[in-house]
């Protein structure tokens, strides 16, 4: 009877602890998960923290108060942007704004010319110290470096030769098409698809002014451009070119700058906003387009 008793006894000793052993099992992992839910709140307020530290202590616009400039990279043949007058000066739009800001900042503004297919690369391996060229805010573009607020609104345009036969895009069925390499009308194009896979072939210029000579020799039927660079030509060659009503989208321009360069990029826009306010922008863009197109 004892041996009974006490197997009784042993039994309920053993499930006390079993229970008691998961009791404390579930609360233990309760508080585990407390703490983790508390260390991902915590490293996420770090996370944020170490952003705001980071812009705040960053060191770049320190950089350029020392050197006692930025060197702007463009492509000096994007007219009105920045292009060169008969004296080979590099003029425009961008180098009246660039010039402007950098008046303001305290600091002196150089212009380095760059071939535009690699103008990222020049950035990052720091050759250059911002992209002031008419430059499109583009996804993938923003993933490799940062941008100012947009400045101007833009179209990608299609041009012909005057009295050409090709009146939409759908003409474009079965002909060769130019632009530059490298540029946002690549870009826009490549989205069209179905355009596109349409067309005979995609020829690549270095340049906009090489790819528009293409199409004033016939040898594209059309080009693919940025209005206010398209709108330029046209207004010089009138009996040349014309602009068919269909394009390739809306786009927005914006200053780059190095991803990590986030205190001149502060300032830079602190500039261009005063700029913007006082009427300043807008008397430059009325000098290069006859109408304020700021945004």
């Amino acid at each position: 009877m004892k041996k009974i008793i006490f197997a009784i006894m042993a039994v309920m000793i053993a499930a006390s602890v079993v229970l008691s052993g998961c009791s404390g099992s579930k609360n233990t992992s309760a508080g585990s998960a407390g703490t983790d839910n508390s260390s991902k709140e915590a490293s996420a307020v770090t996370d944020n923290s170490s952003k705001e530290t980071s812009a705040e202590t960053d060191n770049s616009w320190n950089e350029i108060k020392e050197k006692g400039e930025f060197v702007v990279g463009l492509d000096d043949a994007f007219p009105p942007m920045g292009f060169r007058d008969e004296s080979n000066n590099i003029v425009g739009f961008d180098i009246d704004l660039a010039k402007e800001a950098a008046k303001r900042l305290g600091v002196e503004v150089k212009f380095q010319p760059v071939n535009w297919d690699s103008v990222i690369l020049e950035l990052k391996n720091k050759n250059i110290d911002v992209i002031w060229n008419g430059m499109t805010i583009t996804e993938d573009r923003k993933k490799e470096i940062n941008f100012t607020k947009p400045y101007i609104e833009d179209r990608q345009i299609l041009v012909v030769a005057k009295g050409s036969p090709i009146k939409s895009k759908k003409d474009l069925a079965g002909k060769k098409v130019g632009l530059q390499s490298g540029s946002s009308s690549k870009e826009a194009l490549e989205k069209d698809t179905e355009t596109l896979e349409s067309i005979k072939e995609v020829v690549e210029f270095d340049d906009n002014t090489q790819a528009l000579m293409a199409l004033k020799t016939k040898r594209v039927d059309a080009v693919v451009v940025d209005e206010v660079v398209g709108r330029y030509y046209i207004a010089k060659d009138a009996d040349s070119y014309e602009v068919l009503e269909d394009h390739f989208g809306f786009e927005e321009f914006g200053v780059g700058l190095r991803k990590e360069d986030l205190s001149f990029l502060n300032k830079l826009q602190e500039v261009l906003d005063e700029m913007k306010k006082d009427g300043t922008s807008a008397e430059i863009s009325k000098k290069w387009f006859g109408e304020d197109i700021v945004k």
